[in-house]
């Protein structure tokens, strides 16, 4: 016999017999169901209060990304040559977002940004512009001139099209 083999086994009294068992699980089984419903309704309850004052919250509304008092101007279409390649045009529509309180003549600032973008795009070539981020360097740049041109009142220039031919 190894040593293993003998250890003593539990019998008698000391040994849980089959509806002692039982009874141990019911209890187990019974503390689990009312620690899952302790933690249901905890969670319901803190969902509910969320819930709460989210919607209390939404009477509150804010006025988005650039603010109540902003407008948007449409710039006229504009079409130029490349510098390189020379038969390379461009077509760019584009919108502004300025401040409708403090700009005093938006037509003509606008005018002027279209007039500066117009000679800004005669300068570019086809390189410059290819590619993601070509356009996010024309974007980039496109914005500076506008915020140059006004005096840091015109907050963004939006690009809506632009056609390379």
């Amino acid at each position: 016999m190894s040593q293993y083999d003998q250890t003593p086994k539990l019998t008698g009294a000391t040994a849980p017999s089959g509806p002692a068992w039982f009874g141990v699980l019911m209890m187990l089984s019974l503390v689990a169901v009312v620690a899952g419903a302790g933690l249901g309704l905890l969670l319901s309850s803190m969902a509910n209060n969320a819930t709460r004052l989210v919607s209390a919250s939404k009477g509150a509304v804010p006025d988005g990304k650039y603010g109540g008092q902003t407008s948007l101007r449409d710039l006229p279409p504009i079409i130029a040559n490349l510098a390189e390649p020379s038969d390379a045009w461009i077509r760019l529509q584009a919108s502004i977002v300025l401040d409708a309180a403090v700009l005093a003549k938006p037509d003509l600032v606008a005018a002027e940004i279209g007039e500066d973008i117009l000679g800004y795009l005669r300068t570019l070539s086809l390189t410059q512009i290819s590619g993601a981020s070509g356009l996010q360097h024309l974007r980039e740049d496109l914005n500076e001139r506008a915020s140059v041109r006004s005096n840091g009142q015109i907050r963004e220039l939006i690009i809506q099209t632009l056609v390379v031919q």
